[in-house]
C-alpha cells in the first residue's frame, strides 16, 4: 500500500518517523512530508501558533503538493492530529484514494463531499479535548452521509497524542492496540 503520512502540530518528530518505519516493516511504501520546513515543537501551543502563522490554506496546499506525485497510484492518506485533518481533506477530494487512517484527529467535512465507500479508520482518546464526543458523533454521521465506511476506535484514559512515546500523552497499551488494528486495516485495503 502507498501511504502519505502527515505529522501533527509538533512537526516531523521521531515518533512520526518511527510510525513510518513500522508501516514500512509491514510492507507499505510510506511518504512522510515535512509541512513545517524542519521546525518541531515540544509544546502543543508553540506548534499551534506556528500552524496559525503558516495558515490553514497554505498547509493544505503543502499537503496537496506533497501528495500530487503519488495520487495516481491510489494513496492511503494518514495523519496524526493536525495531520489527520489534512489527510481527511485530501482523501475526500481524491477519487483514487484507497483509504484514510486518522490518528488523533479529524476535520470539518465540506458540504456536498462524496466518496464511494472510502474505508476510514479513526483512533482517538476517550475523552479527547480536541475531539469531543459531540463533535465525533456529528463527524461520524457526516462521514457516513458522504459515503465513507467508517470505524471509530476509542481509547479510554489515553492522552490526545497517545502514540508518541516522547509526549506526556503517551499510553503504551493504547498505542500498541492502535498499531495492531491499524495494520490490520491497511492489510485489508
Amino acid at each position: 500500500m502507498n501511504i502519505m503520512l502527515f505529522h501533527s502540530t509538533y512537526g516531523l518528530r521521531p515518533a512520526v518517523h518511527a510510525a513510518a518505519e513500522r508501516l514500512r516493516a509491514a510492507g507499505h511504501v510510506v511518504h512522510v512530508p515535512d509541512l513545517f520546513d524542519g521546525r518541531t515543537f515540544t509544546a502543543v501551543e508553540e506548534g499551534m501558533d506556528f500552524k496559525d502563522e503558516i495558515g490553514s490554506e497554505e498547509l493544505l496546499k503543502r499537503a496537496v503538493v506533497a501528495s500530487a506525485p503519488y495520487s495516481d497510484q491510489g494513496l492511503v492518506y494518514a495523519g496524526f492530529s493536525l495531520g489527520g485533518s489534512l489527510a481527511q481533506n485530501l482523501a475526500l477530494g481524491d477519487e483514487k484514494a484507497r483509504g484514510l487512517l486518522l490518528l488523533h484527529g479529524t476535520s470539518d467535512i465540506a458540504e456536498g463531499a462524496s466518496v464511494d465507500e472510502l474505508p476510514v479508520q479513526l483512533h482517538v482518546a476517550d475523552p479527547d479535548p480536541f475531539e469531543t464526543h459531540d463533535w465525533l458523533n456529528t463527524w461520524y454521521l457526516q462521514m457516513r452521509r458522504a459515503g465513507a465506511d467508517v470505524e471509530v476506535h476509542r481509547y479510554p484514559g489515553a492522552g490526545h497524542l497517545f502514540t508518541d512515546p516522547e509526549l506526556a500523552d503517551y499510553d503504551a497499551e493504547a498505542a500498541e492496540a492502535t498499531w495492531k488494528v491499524a495494520l490490520g486495516f491497511l492489510e485489508s485495503l
